[in-house]
């Protein structure tokens, strides 16, 4: 199976103000938005890969009959996610966020190389910037 799984293509996040995390995905991290569903959802491209962005007191709904049948989902609390992001680019994606106000909670130095940065979106998420190296990827 392993050789079939090409890579991710989707990670969710749940937050309950999409206003105020399409101002902070779309207004500070510069992510392209792709649709938004009322406050359902709202949908962000990110490299080859999509930042799926959900209200969990709608996603636990069942789906209605006409509409894709896609299972209720979420949770509850604050999730994490990693971009990918190269050496040159990490101290200007840091300077981007603590100039949005956006504090940096932590930067690691991993033994194997590399260096990723924390920080927590509108909803509490935690959000890490790392070299594809932390994890032996070039």
């Amino acid at each position: 199976m392993n050789d079939m799984l090409e890579g991710m293509l989707e990670t969710a996040l749940y937050v309950d103000d999409l206003d105020r995390a399409e101002a902070f995905y779309e207004g500070v991290l510069g992510l392209e938005k792709i649709t938004r569903a009322g406050n359902r959802h709202v949908f962000f491209r990110c490299g080859p890969g999509v930042l799926l962005i959900f209200n969990p007191e709608e996603t636990i709904k069942p789906p209605e009959q006409h509409s894709l049948q896609v299972p209720p989902h979420g949770t509850n609390g604050a999730g994490h996610a990693c971009f990918r992001v190269s050496a040159e680019n990490l101290d200007r994606i840091a300077k981007l966020l603590t100039g949005a106000g956006v504090a940096i909670e932590s930067e690691v130095r991993w033994p194997q190389g590399g260096r990723s940065i924390y920080f927590r979106d509108p909803a509490g998420n935690s959000l890490e910037c790392a070299e594809a190296r932390i994890w032996g990827i070039e």
